[in-house]
């Protein structure tokens, strides 16, 4: 699928609204470049520190993308807000992330949470992920209107 049209997807997502996401990301430095990072990309992010606080925002709010970082939080903890995530009935997209802060290749300085060569990679998973969420919405849909046809 190309930019544009990811892009598209993108923005039908929310009726033409910012497509809203959930970062779930225990170190802060990280969570608020992640942010911007978004942010910068057209995305509605709201941010949670913990599991508790992540459980909390998605029992109020609907989000079409949860990402939960493993490389500072614990793998179960990320694994119990994504599985609550999938159990919403709207089912966002759902993905498990490592900073690159968090890995070795990261600089001594630990300045560099980011590197400016990963920007555009990690944003094209991320509209590849929205961009399978709406395919998905889109087959339930058709396969309950064709027994809606059937059954009628």
């Amino acid at each position: 699928m190309t930019a544009k049209a990811k892009g598209a997807v993108r923005e039908r997502e929310a009726g033409g609204q910012a497509v809203r996401v959930l970062l779930v990301e225990g170190e802060m430095r990280a969570r608020l470049t992640l942010q911007a990072v978004l942010e910068a990309s057209g995305y509605s992010v709201d941010s949670a520190a913990s599991t508790s606080e992540a459980l909390d925002k998605l029992e109020k709010e609907q989000y079409a993308l949860v990402l939960c970082d493993a490389g500072t939080s614990p793998r179960d903890d990320c694994r119990r807000v994504i599985n609550h995530a999938r159990n919403q009935d709207y089912k966002p997209a759902t993905a498990i992330v490592t900073a690159s802060g968090t890995h070795a290749k990261a600089p001594k300085s630990g300045r560099l949470l980011i590197e400016p060569q990963e920007v555009p990679a990690l944003l094209e998973k991320i509209a590849d992920l929205l961009a399978d969420r709406a395919a998905g919405r889109a087959r339930r849909k058709l396969r309950k209107r064709s027994l809606e046809l059937v059954t009628n």
